[in-house]
Formats: C-alpha cells, structure tokens, sequence
C-alpha cells in the first residue's frame, strides 16, 4: 500500500462511524481506530428563566430622529482566495521537526506540489503537498493542533 491509499483508508473510516479496522495486505497490518467507540455524553444546563417586573409606562413623546447609523465593519471578503483543507484526521504541525523552520510563511509564494505542513496520524507523519499554485494569505490553524477531515489550514490567493 501506498500512501495515497493509507489517507484514503483513513477517509473512508473516518466518514463511515466505524471505530477500528483492521487490515492486512501482502504481509503488512494496518490498524486504524477513529475512537474508543463510547458515544461521547453531552451534558447542557437547562437555561435560568427570571421573572422581570413590568416596566412602568412612560408617557408618549414626540419621536425623536433617529441617531445617524454607524455603518457595521465589512467582513473579510474571502471569496477570491482558496482554502487548502485537511485531507485526514490528525493533528497539525507547521514546520518537519521541532528545530527546523516553518515550511511556509504568509506571503511566500507557493507551487503545486510543494509541501505545506505535516499532519501526525496513527505516529506516521504525512506530508500535505498544495494542489495550487499561489501566494499564502493566511494560516487558520495553530500548530501543534488537532484537526479533522475537511478543516480548512491555508488561505490562497491563487495566481
């Protein structure tokens, strides 16, 4: 098995629910455990409802003009830009080693192929390559943090 089939193993197990697989293949066993298959128990308090008293009336004035709205702040228009997601389960790291340097920064310039970061599942440390070419406008995730399928690492601007 490649690893290109291990990270697709691991996808599908982590998307089907199941909590442990085993595989053996031409000599070689893979396990892959996505939990300890206890559901997990969510506990949530019940909201505290307080009676407030009636608020007294106030007699009617003349409606004053309304204040001159502060427009609200844009949100960041993200539109143009491409997440690189998370293609597994595991958790995230920036740079190859400890005492090695980030494998990318934001503003460097990036080509397809090139590696990005390191995502830690099961000990095997799997290099998580771009498929784009462009420019890192932003890193969503902390290093050293657990991540699941799908989560969105590296915001692009693609050339």
């Amino acid at each position: 098995m490649d690893l290109k089939e291990i990270q697709d193993l691991i996808k599908f197990v982590a998307k089907s629910g199941v909590s442990e697989v085993e595989l053996e293949v031409k000599g070689v066993k893979l396990v892959i455990k996505t939990g300890n298959g206890v559901a997990p128990t969510v506990i949530q308090a019940a909201p505290v409802v307080q009676a407030l008293p009636a608020p007294a009336q106030a007699p009617v004035q003349a409606a004053a003009p309304a204040p001159a709205a502060t427009p609200a702040p844009k949100a960041e228009d993200n539109s143009k830009y491409v997440e690189i997601k998370s293609p597994m389960i595991g958790t995230f790291y920036r740079r190859p080693s400890p005492d090695k340097d980030v494998f990318v920064n934001i503003g460097d310039e990036i080509k397809a192929g090139q590696v990005l970061c390191v995502i830690e599942a099961m000990k095997l440390f799997n290099e998580i390559e771009s498929e784009i070419s462009g420019r890192i406008v932003k890193v969503l995730v902390d290093d050293s943090t657990p991540v699941e399928y799908d989560t969105p690492l590296f915001l692009v601007e693609p050339k």
